[in-house]
Formats: structure tokens, C-alpha cells, sequence
């Protein structure tokens, strides 16, 4: 079978070799002993063997370079009788991993699903994260190895971290047709179980390097601390009163915090007590805020929402041609979380609006989120010894009919779960909101992305779907594009 990219459906039709050339690398590491050739017209043939798979890998992309403590190679897999009472995880799944530390130079991260380059990361990656961090937590605390008054973080650790990760799942869901981040909810569960224990014993195994891996950590904490000190010094001078309603976050680490700008007063009040208190602040909005599509910012300011909003996050109303100072905003992600229904979209659409045309240069350096709340909510009964209830949340319809499908292959019995469906994020219970929306590990995230080459494109979408003075132009459009729109009504 011969293929060629068509150029009508791809930005070049080019094939970009470096990344070819790495994807059929990985798999010569990630199955050890197998040989993997690439063979292109009018170039020397090239093949790659890694006998020791991770580990001779890990000597290629290093390159001389030392690790400051010896790999930490392993790999677990579940069968039915280590499964016996989990839920989720089936029997066969599991990952392999190696992971090493570098006091200097760049590092490098590589995560796999079933051989499927993720690299945007997702769920399995996160959880493996997790379980490195709560083990190497662990490791400090028992032995009293943090200074007094810092507080080590998951990212102090990951910043001189390398690895290469290989998860094996049964189920998997994807974001997108690239497959390129896993949303499935269990590998986070799943790859905490794989390699918690697992580092923990080698941590208390190999004291020695076990400390060396602690210092290079807390001196990463050091640093953040001196720069985190820095940041608070340019927010406290001269910063405008917070919004009264805003619920704000312990930390000072703008990198790590979040604000969660939420629909409705019951869903804001299930938020904040969902909510990381140390990282995630909330600020719950009344109604539907002013369509700012042809409003200038004096008229902005003047709205106390929009003002709430511009003040929280610490940003100027401007313009994209506008000279403008990011250094005062206060969050290292501004999310968007509305329902799940058409109210949910008016309202996630004029926050757009708001954002694209009067704070375009925080959408461009990659503040802005979208969350994703599931729709429907499914109670699947127990199913006998080893198989017990739980509990799955679907996206939408589509995610619903492929779950559905999912539990008859299973022969769960046909009616025997059961559907509920959200109206909007205030029915949720604070445990759910965390679960499906809120926790970093298992909810779904869109970062809403502004392409300069795209800039005056978007512009007239906007201001066609958006301007008060284009009725006509939107009542063509809708005449035009009515079969494509999905209506929850």
C-alpha cells in the first residue's frame, strides 16, 4: 500500500523526517531487541537495536552526560490476581519506565501508550508523576532531609528529571484525532500504583543516591522560592483591590496557580470547596457578562464583572497591537468553567469574546482554558466477584454511545446501569466537580491557542457571530451552516 499526504488537508505535505525518524526509533527501545530500519530514496539506510531497550537508550540521548544518581528502571503489569478488589484496572495492564536525574544541560521526556507517542502527556503521565513525587515526599519526610520552611513540589523534582515512559491499556481515550494526550481516567490511578511502591523501595534501597535525587530537588525549591519572592514583591506594589467575591489561593507561585472563573453562585460554591485551596482560586459570575465585541475599555472597565475579571487576573484591558506588561498577572492558568449546555456556551463564548478582543496577549502567551464537564454520569453495577460497581463520566453523547458499546462487549447486562445527566455544574457534588473538572490528574483541559498568520481570520469570525451591527450576516450564516449545529434545546 503506497500513501502521499495530501496537501489539502495538511499544512505542507512534506513529512517531517526528524519526527519519523524519532517515532521509529522509540520503538526499537520500547521493544527490546527488535531491529527497526528506516530506509529513504537517495539516503543511506538507517537502523536501530537496543538490546537493553530504556537504559541503552537513556547512554544515546545523554550522550556522555553523568545522571547524579544511578536509573531507576522497572516495569509492573496486573493480572487477575493482584487486581482481586481494585476496580478500573484490568488484568494486563501496566507500564514500564526508566527515569534518571541531571545536574545540567536539557533534559528529556518521553511517554508511550500502547507504543503511541504521547506527547502532550496526559492521564498516564501524570499519574506517574504523582507517584514518583508522593515516593520521593516520602523518602524526605521520614528522614527529616528538607531545610526548615521549604516546601518541596512536584515540579521542584521534575525539573533536572529524564524519562521514558511505556503505559499499556486496554481502554484508552485520546484528545483529538493525533492521539497525542490520553484523557483515559484510570491511568492516573493506574500508573501512581505501577511506580509509587516501586520507587519508594529503591529510594530506601539506595540511601546514598536517594539524597543526592532530595538535594538536586530542594535546590530547585531554593530557586523557586528566591523567584517566587521576586514576583511577590511586583504583586503587592501598587496592585488594585481583589474583587470581593474572588476565593484566592495560598500560594505565590504563579506558575502553579490556577483561577477558575465559574458559572452561577451554586456551582462557584461547589468549587471552592472542591478546590486545592494551595493552588486554585475561584471567581464565581453572576449571569452573563457584557458582549464586549464592539465596546471600547472604558465601556469594559465600567462593567463590574469584566472589571472582577481583569483585576483577579492582574491584566489591563488592551488591544493585539498594544504594548502591554504580562508581569503582574497572577495566574499561571485563567479557566473557563461553565455548563454543559447551550446557557454554558453563550456564556463561554462572551468570556471569549472578552478575552480575544480586549486581552489577546494573555490568550497568546497560553493563559486561557476552557474546562470540559462531563454530561452524563453512568452507575455501572458490580459484576460479580472481582468486577465491582463504578462509576464512569462521559463527555458527550459521542463518549456515551462508546461506553455504552464498551459495556455490552463486557456482557454487562443490557438496563442494568444507570444514566443520569448533568444540568450543570451545580448539581455536582463537590467530590464530583473535583473528580471530572477540577483535579489536574483526571479532568479535561482545552487551551485556547491565538495564531498571529490567523489573527485577522478570527477577527471576522468574531465580529461576524459577535458584532451587533452583523444580524444579517449571522442570519446568511445560519441559513447557510443550520445542519451542522448540534442544538441542545
Amino acid at each position: 500500500m503506497r500513501l502521499w499526504p495530501d496537501p489539502k488537508y495538511f499544512d505542507s505535505p512534506t513529512i517531517p523526517l526528524g519526527e519519523l525518524e524519532h517515532l521509529v526509533r522509540s520503538k526499537a527501545y520500547l521493544l527490546p531487541g527488535l531491529t527497526m530500519v528506516l530506509d529513504l530514496e537517495g539516503k543511506d539506510k538507517k537502523s536501530w537495536k537496543y538490546e537493553r531497550g530504556m537504559a541503552q537508550y537513556f547512554d544515546f540521548m545523554l550522550a556522555g552526560r553523568e545522571l547524579v544518581a544511578p536509573l531507576f528502571a522497572g516495569e509492573r503489569f496486573f493480572d487477575e490476581k493482584s487486581l482481586a478488589g481494585i476496580s478500573d484496572i484490568e488484568p494486563g495492564e501496566g507500564a514500564s519506565w526508566a527515569i534518571g536525574w541531571v545536574a545540567d544541560g536539557d533534559t528529556f521526556t518521553d511517554s508511550h501508550v500502547n507504543l503511541i507517542p504521547t506527547r502532550s502527556g496526559g492521564t498516564h503521565e501524570a499519574g506517574f508523576r504523582a507517584g514518583v513525587f508522593e515516593a520521593l515526599a516520602a523518602f524526605i519526610d521520614t528522614r527529616a532531609l528538607a531545610p526548615k520552611g521549604v516546601k518541596v513540589i512536584a515540579d521542584d523534582l521534575w525539573q533536572r528529571a529524564c524519562f521514558t515512559l511505556s503505559a499499556r491499556i486496554v481502554r484508552t481515550q485520546f484528545h483529538g484525532q493525533t492521539k497525542e494526550k490520553l484523557t483515559t481516567r484510570h491511568a492516573a490511578k493506574l500508573l501512581e500504583m505501577c511506580v509509587r511502591d516501586a520507587f519508594e523501595l529503591w529510594l530506601n534501597q539506595h540511601p546514598e543516591e536517594g539524597k543526592k535525587i532530595v538535594e538536586l530537588t530542594i535546590e530547585q525549591a531554593l530557586a523557586r522560592l528566591s523567584k517566587g519572592k521576586k514576583v511577590e514583591r511586583k504583586k503587592s506594589s501598587g496592585i488594585a483591590t481583589l474583587p470581593g467575591k474572588l476565593v484566592d489561593c495560598a500560594s505565590g507561585d504563579v506558575t502553579r496557580n490556577e483561577l477558575f472563573l465559574v458559572e452561577g453562585d451554586s456551582a462557584g460554591g461547589s468549587a471552592k470547596e472542591a478546590r486545592d485551596k494551595e493552588t486554585q482560586a475561584i471567581l464565581p459570575l453572576r449571569g452573563k457578562v457584557l458582549n464586549t465585541m464592539s465596546k471600547d475599555s472604558r465601556t469594559v472597565l465600567a462593567n463590574k464583572e469584566l472589571q472582577a475579571i481583569a483585576t483577579a487576573i492582574g491584566v489591563d484591558p488592551h488591544g493585539a497591537e498594544d504594548a502591554v506588561d504580562l508581569n503582574g498577572v497572577r495566574y499561571g492558568k485563567v479557566i473557563v468553567m461553565t455548563d454543559a449546555d447551550v446557557d454554558g456556551g453563550h456564556i463561554q463564548a462572551l468570556l471569549l469574546t472578552f478575552f480575544f478582543m480586549h486581552a489577546p496577549k494573555l490568550v497568546a502567551s497560553g493563559h486561557l482554558y476552557v474546562a470540559q464537564p462531563p454530561l452524563y454520569k453512568l452507575e455501572v453495577p458490580s459484576q460479580g466477584k472481582g468486577k465491582p460497581a463504578r462509576r464512569v463520566y462521559c463527555l458527550d453523547d459521542d463518549e456515551l454511545a462508546e461506553v455504552l458499546a464498551q459495556l455490552k462487549k463486557e456482557k454487562v447486562k443490557e438496563g442494568s446501569w444507570e444514566i443520569s445527566r448533568f444540568k450543570g455544574l451545580g448539581e455536582m457534588s463537590p467530590e464530583q466537580l473535583w473528580e471530572t473538572t477540577m483535579n489536574p490528574d483526571t479532568r479535561r483541559l482545552v487551551r485556547m491557542e491565538l495564531d498571529a498568520k490567523e489573527l485577522t481570520k478570527a477577527r471576522a469570525t468574531f465580529e461576524l457571530l459577535m458584532d451587533s451591527g452583523e444580524a444579517e450576516g449571522r442570519r446568511n450564516w445560519m441559513r447557510e451552516h443550520w445542519k451542522t449545529v448540534e442544538a441542545d434545546v
